[in-house]
């Protein structure tokens, strides 16, 4: 039992003092329970007691089976995530499909014993997890999985054979489809494909498409009208993921794409949009290189790389798009494939290049070669108003668009993106107690009740009688991020505990070891 909880119950609304009684993963009353008998009585007076956070744009999907702890998230009271995101699913794995995985599958020192997401989720429930996990289905992984890495129009044969393998994620639990368009092959589908795919989503049980959208910069407004048509034509819901306007020159432009996903919500067209909090993005050092090059996947781009000519030529466009040293000071490289350039992890790209005598373009192609391209990067690219502009939207949830993550061990490599510790605390250090821009109540709603609705997960993210009892209790006036980019090893303070379907899985700080997730 939770005693004298000012609860924050996830649907935006005051917050207000309380007993909540649980019995096994629900929670069964709500009110004065000082008469009441219970096994355990927790005193949370002075205390906020939430739903359980829900991070809707995780990248953990294969990191389930090799930390099932989930340290990171538990750490910041996340007790759902839903990964698949940016079009890369766990499965299907077929052909090419199954390249990345298997790369990510062998940094993480686990077998690849699956092909579809059935034979994956039971993995998962095998294993057990700490945290709920769902996922929508990658349409970079099913395009991989029918057309390899070429860039080309699919036609009906290759459309009604991707149609069938989102059908089948679909029956095996995919809660909707993803696509990643600045990622090939996920870029290479056109318009016609992602509504195609999207309205099978749909018929499947699935109305749901989430995107990284075409572009984040200079043509973002088109990237997200063209969003916004695809759910109309396929009649989907729509989730704009890691919204953003990359570039100084781009920047204050989330006013004007906010707007257009304000009049289409008018219409009636289901559009919402994810953030996380902080001004750097975190992707593949590769998204620097034109497209024409990365057609056609990692070892057809190292093959044009090794030809001199096709370098040189490369070097000059990459010098030519970030001509100042400050555009090469703003790339923090984060991790690398293998240990021949480990050393560089936490190193800025000019400050590489200075060590290498190389100019930074070609530094860069150096060691995207040497690499073979497994190179991950955090590109300091946004601005703070912007952030807070975004996050202010009653449409926006929270997504850290990162993976789970311990201190040490398998998951402990390179440096990553403070957001895989800090995600989901910095909103209410920074954004509700420092910039005022969110009140507590709608904080917490963007974190749980609204990603709740969005993404159908039933009976979780607000405090009701009869829901999960995915619950977390920290302190509004401590809880706060403490991962930087320089040392993101590093937990977050104030939220004391953790509750994943009624069974604790962090008390006082300190994990209990409990894996009670489920797959959803």
């Amino acid at each position: 039992m939770f005693a004298n909880a000012t609860i924050v119950d996830g649907t935006g609304a005051e917050r207000y003092i309380t007993d909540v009684g649980v019995v096994e993963d629900r929670i069964a009353l709500i009110g004065n329970l000082s008469q009441q008998d219970a096994v355990k009585r927790i005193d949370c007076t002075g205390k906020i007691l939430a739903p359980g956070f829900i991070d809707v744009h995780s990248h953990s999907d294969e990191t389930w089976l090799a930390l099932p702890r989930c340290d990171s998230k538990i750490a910041q009271g996340v007790t759902t995530e839903i990964g698949g995101n940016c079009g890369m699913s766990a499965a299907p794995l077929i052909g090419t499909a199954r390249e990345r995985v298997q790369r990510e599958a062998a940094h993480l020192k686990i077998d690849l014993a699956w092909e579809n997401l059935d034979q994956f989720f039971s993995l998962v429930e095998r294993n057990r997890i700490a945290l709920n996990v769902a996922t929508l289905v990658g349409l970079g992984t099913t395009r991989a999985a029918i057309a390899g890495h070429d860039d080309r129009k699919l036609d009906a044969a290759d459309m009604a054979a991707q149609g069938r393998l989102v059908r089948e994620a679909v029956g095996h639990g995919a809660i909707g489809i993803s696509s990643g368009l600045i990622y090939p092959p996920s870029s290479y589908a056109d318009r016609d494909e992602l509504i195609a795919m999207s309205r099978t989503a749909r018929e499947s049980g699935a109305p749901l498409y989430a995107s990284h959208v075409r572009n984040e910069g200079d043509t973002l407004l088109e990237a997200i009208e063209e969003a916004i048509g695809i759910g109309t034509a396929a009649d989907v819901a729509v989730q704009c993921s890691h919204h953003k306007a990359q570039g100084k020159h781009n920047w204050g432009k989330v006013h004007r794409s906010l707007e257009l996903i304000d009049r289409a919500r008018t219409r009636g067209v289901r559009v919402h949009a994810d953030i996380y909090p902080y001004v750097a993005s975190w992707t593949d050092l590769a998204t620097i290189l034109p497209a024409d090059v990365r057609t056609g996947g990692a070892i057809a781009a190292l093959a044009r790389l090794a030809d001199d000519k096709c370098l040189t030529a490369v070097a000059l466009a990459l010098s030519l798009v970030r001509p100042d040293a400050s555009d090469w000071h703003d790339i923090l490289i984060t991790e690398v494939g293998s240990q021949r350039n480990g050393q560089v992890a936490g190193m800025r790209m000019d400050e590489i290049a200075r060590h290498w005598r190389l100019s930074p373009a070609r530094a860069a192609l150096r060691l995207l070669v040497e690499e073979e391209f497994e190179v991950g990067a955090v590109f300091f690219s946004m601005n703070e108003d912007d952030v807070s502009t975004v996050l202010s939207a009653e449409f926006t949830c929270i997504g850290s668009d990162a993976s789970a993550r311990g201190l040490d061990g398998i998951t402990a490599r390179g440096i990553p993106h403070p957001r895989a510790f800090g995600c989901f605390p910095r909103i209410y250090g920074r954004y509700v107690r420092e910039r005022h821009t969110l009140q507590l109540e709608a904080a917490v709603h963007r974190m749980t009740g609204l990603p709740a609705q969005i993404f159908t997960l039933h009976d979780r993210g607000t405090i009701g009688v009869g829901k999960h009892a995915d619950l977390v209790l920290f302190d509004e006036q401590t809880v706060r991020d403490t991962a930087t980019y320089e040392h993101p090893y590093t937990f977050p303070i104030g939220i004391d505990q953790v509750w994943v379907n009624g069974s604790a899985v962090l008390m006082g700080g300190i994990f209990t070891n409990a894996r009670p997730g489920k797959v959803l």
